[in-house]
């Protein structure tokens, strides 16, 4: 399976190490995921002004090169990246008077028609590989992985263009059942972490990173999945105490270390130490079981 990658301008500079893994892990499961030849940033934030054109224009020259490439489909890592350029389309589906207005403006290059689908990554594991196809490829079942799945908000709202229940998501916690982990939950899980107010309200951040590390830690989680590059970046340097931080991983490094693949493949040079209290024994390959999910 071929499928265009649009990698966005954060995953480039702030997480490489998931798209190192997710590369990997990729072509383990079969998929080759081909970046465009020419992208650019998405915009970052959805403008919900109805007349300002100027904010859609990025995500629509994505599309465009994408259609331009003859791809009809295009997977992102980037939480926000998939929620900006799935709003995105949706003007391009129910607005063509605009479209015909950014095509006008750009003197004909954007010429978008609203065809292209954008998908999470998360998508293309739990609908098109599925859960089952994944599970096999586990060489080493992460057992004393205790996880907390954590969702923040781009992944799951507007409910029209997220791709789990906004309120009880499964996606990452199928996943990491599916490698052998435990899963843990919490009502904070789908909580945004603060995002970009880091810049401006660290003290508000710092209560939201808090909150959850503590909720996962009581709930007895030894680490916490995510998928959103800022969501790792304020949950991993905003806990109050780093020598004793609840370690903060992508899904994609777990699934790589579940697979066999070696830990500096996977942008976890140091992995013994990071991963000291929370995989002790992850090495030793058996069956995988279910998880075992802790109350809401």
């Amino acid at each position: 399976m071929q499928i265009a990658y649009y990698p966005g301008c954060t995953i480039k500079v702030s997480a490489p190490e998931h798209e190192i893994a997710a590369l990997a892990v990729m072509r383990v499961l079969g998929l080759d995921l081909h970046e465009m030849r020419e992208w650019n940033c998405c915009g970052v934030v959805h403008s919900l002004a109805t007349d300002n054109l100027i904010r859609h224009m990025a995500p629509v020259r994505v599309f465009a090169r994408l259609q331009q490439q003859g791809e009809r489909e295009v997977v992102t890592l980037c939480d926000m990246c998939f929620n900006t350029l799935a709003r995105a389309n949706q003007v391009a589906r129910r607005q063509p008077e605009q479209m015909d207005a950014i095509k006008a403006t750009s003197g004909d290059e954007l010429n978008y028609d609203g065809s292209a689908e954008v998908l999470h990554l998360l998508q293309i594991l739990r609908d098109r590989v599925g859960m089952a196809a994944i599970k096999a490829r586990v060489r080493q079942p992460l057992h004393n992985l205790r996880v907390y799945p954590y969702y923040g908000c781009k992944l799951l709202r507007p409910t029209e263009v997220g791709l789990d229940d906004p309120e009880v998501p499964t996606v990452l916690g199928d996943l990491m059942a599916a490698l052998g982990a435990t899963v843990v939950e919490g009502n904070l899980q789908t909580r945004c972490c603060g995002a970009y107010h880091v810049v401006n309200r660290e003290n508000l951040v710092a209560e939201r990173v808090a909150a959850t590390v503590a909720q996962a830690r009581a709930n007895g989680a030894n680490a916490i999945v995510l998928s959103c590059p800022l969501c790792h970046f304020n949950l991993a340097t905003r806990q109050s105490n780093p020598d004793h931080a609840l370690p903060v991983l992508y899904y994609t490094q777990l699934m790589g270390l579940a697979f066999g693949l070696p830990p500096a493949t996977l942008g976890l040079p140091d992995a013994t130490a990071l991963f000291e209290e929370a995989l002790p024994t992850a090495h030793h390959a058996q069956a995988v079981p279910m998880c075992t999910k802790g109350e809401r």
